[in-house]
């Protein structure tokens, strides 16, 4: 699948939401420029997670979004998800390239240079990289340098995307990067208008990022 013109990455967090506000958080992103979706669930059942894939891909469906399942190469298959993130602790991208096929999006965690031209040659898609800034997700980061994140992105042949405490005002701080893309999680997530802060983030992304 294409990942040109596709800036803004919605990861999602369901800290503090109700099941109900969680999937209305998501839909209003979708409705308001977010361009691909990550579920990242850490807790569950594989059952419980699986139904809340469902759950979601029929909202990424709607709006003709890929949805990438975080480390779970079973619910992506399961759901028919557009493919899957993995950590630096999951499976190698190399393997899931093998179970998941050609056509499946393979995106990849890096924090170092190195980390990311393995991933690359690996058969990686896009990486993302990151944290940038502090974040307030349960996620343990690493913090990477505007530098670092420039250094990666002019290293490998596929889209970077920056993650990490990234919000409308505060994301042309990576403008010297050049990469193709913001991920957020509770800039979108937490927001109290998710709609007008996709719009917002969106906006700030476009003026930021390199497409393709």
């Amino acid at each position: 699948m294409d990942l040109h013109n596709r800036p803004l990455y919605l990861v999602t967090d369901e800290t503090h939401l109700t099941p109900a506000a969680f999937l209305q958080q998501i839909e209003l992103a979708c409705q308001s420029g977010v361009s691909l979706v990550q579920l990242r669930q850490k807790t569950g059942s594989s059952l419980e997670i699986y139904q809340l894939a469902q759950q979601v891909k029929a909202i990424t469906d709607r709006y003709d979004l890929p949805l990438i399942i975080d480390d779970r190469l079973d619910i992506a298959q399961a759901v028919a998800a557009a493919g899957v993130h993995l950590g630096q602790s999951d499976l190698p991208v190399a393997i899931a390239r093998q179970i998941l096929g050609p056509e499946a999006i393979i995106g990849a965690t890096a924090k170092t240079l190195a980390q990311a031209q393995t991933a690359a040659e690996q058969g990686a898609d896009y990486l993302g990289v990151g944290a940038i800034f502090p974040t307030t997700t349960h996620v343990k980061t690493v913090h990477t340098s505007v530098a670092t994140l420039g250094a990666i992105k002019q290293a490998v042949p596929i889209p970077v995307y920056a993650i990490g405490g990234l919000k409308a005002d505060n994301v042309a701080a990576i403008a010297p990067a050049k990469v193709n893309g913001v991920a957020v999680v509770s800039a979108i997530m937490q927001a109290k208008d998710a709609a007008s802060a996709t719009k917002a983030l969106r906006a700030a992304v476009d003026q930021v990022v390199v497409p393709g």
